[in-house]
């Protein structure tokens, strides 16, 4: 475990509203607590998308900055290339919509990446506030046993295709649209309306990715003991 571990942070000056940039910190922190080299690798807008890194992050934004966003993603395809060669990547809310294959932005249908089966359209009411479920366990999220919490604030309901699974059954709050499901999973992909960051609250969710970076099994990495930590998912899941 001793490798240089590049994550990649997309195109924060575009979708990073919501503070969902701490999820690249917050992987490289757990990273180097457990003595590896972990740097995180800024893919601005003007940037070519690399597509060796060992695990990406994106995060979400208003409509104007989706369209901006899958408009450069698609013309500098790495995050495409690094999805059909394994790697993880994490998406959170708008970043999300963005790596589907529709999304509605300003009432216009806007084509995604389609790198996941979801298609994502306008709801009638904005669903806000805390949001919690129990892992489905489905794909690479097998080893998830925690429940899953964040902070959900979106207008955008986002229904599943047939390739992909959820991340999570809703325990509370509204999820993708109707109070059911959380989250995708597909291959290489999770992703979520959870902000937080999500993976600042949610640490078993953020190891897994780093496993998968490492190519090594979840209950191979050295535990962290953090007490602060567990406080605060026992506080938000209060």
């Amino acid at each position: 475990m001793a490798k240089q571990l590049r994550i990649g942070l997309i195109l924060p000056d575009v979708l990073g509203t919501y503070g969902d940039d701490g999820n690249a910190l917050v992987l490289r922190q757990r990273a180097r607590m457990r003595g590896m080299n972990a740097e995180v690798e800024r893919v601005l807008l003007d940037d070519p998308v690399p597509d060796d890194c060992d695990v990406y992050t994106i995060g979400g934004g208003e409509d104007s900055a989706q369209v901006i966003a899958a408009a450069r993603l698609a013309a500098s395809p790495g995050l495409q290339s690094a999805a059909a060669d394994g790697r993880p990547i994490f998406a959170v809310c708008a970043g999300m919509q963005v790596l589907g294959r529709t999304f509605n932005a300003h009432g216009t249908v806007v084509d995604g990446l389609g790198l996941i089966d979801v298609t994502t359209t306008a709801m009638e009411k904005r669903a806000i506030g805390e949001v919690s479920s129990a892992p489905t366990r489905a794909g690479i999220t097998a080893g998830l046993t925690e429940t899953l919490t964040g902070f959900e604030n979106h207008m955008g309901g986002t229904v599943l295709g047939p390739e992909a699974s959820a991340l999570g059954t809703v325990k509370r709050g509204v999820g993708n649209v109707d109070a059911s499901v959380e989250g995708v999973v597909q291959g290489s992909v999770i992703a979520t309306y959870m902000h937080g960051p999500a993976l600042a609250r949610n640490p078993q969710l953020a190891d897994l990715f780093l496993a998968h970076a490492l190519d090594v099994a979840l209950t191979d990495l050295e535990p962290l003991e953090l007490a602060e930590i567990d406080r605060l998912r026992l506080e938000r899941l209060r």
